[in-house]
């Protein structure tokens, strides 16, 4: 059951959605947090689907505050991370180096032991949602240059079955499959596949 904070006007433009077993304990960072500037959207279990609440509420940092964290709290914050990345924050009791290296790898930004201080409040927030940002941008980049390898090999084969065709030049296949894109505006590597399902139909 999502229990809704009251609404208040947030210094930080930053809405949090606060996942704690402990009731009293999330009430303290909640307070922690509102006098900080962040606005808190919500307060929920860790038994409860990150994902479906994250349907009803609209959160941009999901705080997780908690002794330890265990399997099913990081396979939980794992599958979110998959479905719909936000910065993820993590405040224990108590954990280890292994717990901390598999807690990063499923998706936390900050992951922060001994607790929460509401001096840290602020600090710890700014560095979460910019090393967020700084991986979802490596991320983007990685999935682009995979694209863009994947286009790569698609334009090269057009143009293999273009010069065997043709008894061209490879920059004269290429001229051939530009021309075409333009003439058709549409991209090369759209052309490209056109080309090899035509080849592959004629066999």
């Amino acid at each position: 059951m999502i229990k809704r904070a009251a609404v208040i006007k947030m210094k930080n433009n930053i809405k949090v959605l606060l996942v704690d077993e402990d009731s009293g304990r999330s009430a303290v960072v909640e307070r922690a947090l509102l006098d900080n500037g962040y606005g808190v959207v919500g307060r929920v279990t860790t038994e409860e689907d990150i994902s479906l609440i994250l349907d009803k509420i609209d959160a941009d940092v999901i705080i997780y505050s908690m002794e330890s964290p265990d399997e099913y709290i990081l396979e939980s914050i794992q599958k979110l991370n998959q479905l719909m990345p936000k910065p993820v924050v993590m405040f224990t009791e108590r954990s280890d180096s292994e717990t901390i290296s598999r807690s990063v790898k499923a998706g936390v930004s900050a992951c922060i032991v001994d607790g929460l201080s509401e001096s840290r409040i602020k600090p710890i927030m700014d560095v979460a949602i910019a090393r967020f940002r700084e991986f979802q941008a490596l991320k983007e980049e990685l999935t682009k240059t995979k694209s863009d390898l994947a286009d790569r090999k698609v334009i090269d084969k057009a143009k293999g079955i273009i010069m065997k065709q043709r008894s061209c030049s490879e920059d004269d296949a290429y001229k051939a499959l530009r021309k075409l894109a333009m003439d058709r505006n549409e991209k090369i590597v759209t052309v490209a596949k056109s080309v090899i399902e035509v080849s592959e139909l004629l066999g």
